[in-house]
């Protein structure tokens, strides 16, 4: 009889063993060291919640996120605040930005040893020197007049001439939202969060695409950010490109693919 225990014991115990790989995160592959922190930053006239569909899926399959609040002030003041953020971190880093949130991980990163893969979705790239605002691209919806696509706020504080830059309800539900349900987009327009015209001119400081690797998720139907415009800034960083037919909020309509390059980043940091 003890015989018999001891053959069913081992031979559970195999099973168990064969179940828990199959259902382990895909994460706990990662074997060479602690797992990165993926660091998600949101661009303008958005927050963190807009990385939402993107977090739970990463969380499902087992890795550590961080959304931190991008301040829209300055790009200096903005990539100081992630930079800062990024030193309470220990181990490696995924640094991932949207939109003007890829011009502050640009300059938040460079230096910083621990981070290890940068991605940008439909996210501006810039070289040292270069303003977001002048890197959208001909054909893109904010390359107007600006006053007809932005309402001008005044904000407590501002540096001389400075405002804050609110979408207008047309550019926001047609252009910035394309791709999503006209429901939705209107739910997003009332809670968008502003840039500072500042932080759209200010000269980007030395770019850390030149030092780290990077992976570039290129919306083929951006209206904000053209993609010829992505694919010049993806091209000069030396990124791994993956295109996708989506607008500009990408990361709300089409979580699964751009999810799927993220993982593929944190994997190639082994």
């Amino acid at each position: 009889m003890q015989h018999y225990r001891t053959r069913f014991l081992a031979v559970l115990g195999a099973v168990l063993a064969v179940l828990l790989a199959a259902v382990t995160p895909a994460a706990a592959s990662y074997s060479s060291g602690p797992r990165p922190t993926v660091v998600l930053v949101h661009g303008a006239w958005a927050d963190g919640s807009g990385w939402a569909k993107v977090t739970n899926r990463l969380l499902d399959d087992g890795y550590q996120v961080r959304v931190p609040p991008n301040p829209l002030r300055s790009l200096p003041t903005d990539a100081a605040t992630i930079r800062n953020f990024l030193s309470t971190l220990s181990g490696p880093i995924v640094l991932v930005g949207h939109s003007y949130g890829g011009a502050v991980i640009t300059n938040a990163a460079t230096g910083n040893p621990n981070v290890k893969a940068l991605v940008y979705v439909d996210a501006f790239a810039p070289a040292e020197g270069e303003a977001v605002l002048q890197l959208a691209g001909a054909g893109s919806a904010l390359a107007v007049p600006p006053e007809t696509v932005f309402d001008f706020v005044p904000y407590p504080g501002a540096p001389t001439d400075d405002v804050d830059l609110y979408l207008k309800h047309d550019t926001f539900v047609t252009s910035f939202a394309s791709g999503m349900p006209r429901s939705q987009a209107e739910r997003l327009y009332p809670a968008q969060r502003p840039l500072a015209l500042g932080a759209g001119l200010n000269p980007s400081g030395p770019p850390a695409w030149a030092t780290i690797p990077s992976w570039y998720v290129l919306g083929t139907k951006d209206l904000i950010i053209t993609p010829t415009a992505q694919e010049f800034m993806a091209t000069r960083a030396h990124s791994t490109i993956t295109r996708i037919p989506t607008g500009h909020l990408g990361l709300i309509t089409a979580p699964d693919p751009i999810t799927s390059v993220i993982e593929k980043a944190i994997r190639a940091t082994r």
